[in-house]
């Protein structure tokens, strides 16, 4: 086994702890990677709070090769490289073999919990197979980079499933670490783009986003005169909210694509039968869109507007996280781990 460094939670606590974990043994496929930084996610909170076993929470980071497996080809030791939300599948069932691992038959093995066990990103070192690392394009920066691989990631395959270009209106609702994303995406891929929020101090971030205009959600005749008028709507709100009201502003034959709260929620059929609109969610993506994303990105110059600290101020930035005191992610900056 190797052993490297983690902050790890126990009892649901956001105070996480400097720990010594291990990790496997390297398999003739696997690579280990030093892990420079990692973004800091809302699923991490959820898992946090969840308790149970020991857990290291970090699905999104990015970091450099420090040593490769006996069949290793196409990483060596000094790469840059990134690191999503799965780490391993089946590999033979439909999906996998579609390149879309997270919709993977037997589940896919995820970077914390699960198969994976309970040890994630918030560490010096990870141990993964290289079909589920990437090459980091030069030009982006590895810290902005890390939320491309969940955040990014999560509102790219809707994206991308709707067809969205020019010609077409999006709505993103909810300004955090993936709708600030959603909005960055969907301008550069040519759509016109609406922020939907309940205030309108946000309109300045949303222009300076890439969106070109910001819906007041509170603004019952503003909301009525937006009746049936977007493509697609992202929802990346992660607080229970009601559907309705975001389901009105879909065009006939749209679609909602629930992003950010992944609960049971109650949905009036009626909303979807006046015109022929869809709901539907997405799971972060599979290699084959992943690598896409990188590539869009890299072209682009695209990465998260983020906040880094040091990796010892973790409890700070989950508090603050939890709280919505972010613009708009966290990234942790694992060297003082050393």
């Amino acid at each position: 086994m190797r052993t490297t460094t983690a902050w790890q939670s126990t009892n649901g606590s956001t105070a996480l702890k400097r720990v010594p974990i291990e990790r496997r043994d390297l398999r003739p496929d696997d690579i280990a990677v030093r892990v420079d930084f990692c973004g800091v996610c809302h699923s991490d909170l959820h898992a946090i709070h969840r308790g149970g076993a020991p857990l290291v929470p970090g699905h999104e980071f990015t970091g450099t090769v420090a040593e490769t497996g006996a069949a290793v080809t196409r990483f060596a030791a000094g790469d840059r490289v990134a690191v999503g939300t799965i780490v391993d599948s089946c590999g033979g069932c439909p999906m996998c073999r579609a390149g879309q691992e997270n919709y993977c038959h037997e589940f896919p093995a995820l970077t914390y919990g699960g198969k994976a066990g309970a040890f994630g990103g918030y560490s010096r070192e990870y141990v993964l197979r290289e079909t589920f690392a990437y090459p980091l394009p030069a030009g982006l920066d590895p810290a902005a980079a890390a939320p491309l691989m969940c955040a990014g990631i999560t509102v790219w395959e809707p994206l991308r499933a709707a067809g969205v270009g020019p010609g077409t209106r999006v709505a993103v609702a909810g300004l955090g670490g993936l709708g600030h994303l959603a909005v960055k995406l969907a301008a550069a891929l040519g759509a016109e783009v609406t922020v939907l929020s309940r205030t309108p101090g946000k309109a300045a971030d949303a222009r300076a986003l890439g969106a070109g205009d910001l819906l007041l959600t509170t603004d019952e005749e503003g909301m009525r005169g937006a009746r049936d008028r977007f493509d697609l709507v992202l929802d990346t709100i992660s607080a229970p909210h009601e559907l309705s009201p975001l389901l009105r502003l879909v065009a006939l034959d749209g679609t909602l694509s629930l992003l950010g709260y992944l609960a049971q929620v109650p949905v009036n059929a009626m909303d979807l039968l006046m015109g022929r609109k869809k709901l539907s969610s997405s799971g972060t993506g599979g290699t084959k869109g992943t690598a896409e994303l990188l590539e869009f990105c890299a072209g682009r110059g695209i990465t998260a507007d983020i906040e880094l600290l040091p990796s010892g101020r973790v409890a700070e930035a989950l508090t603050r996280l939890e709280r919505g005191d972010v613009r708009y992610r966290f990234v942790l900056d694992l060297s003082d781990l050393d």
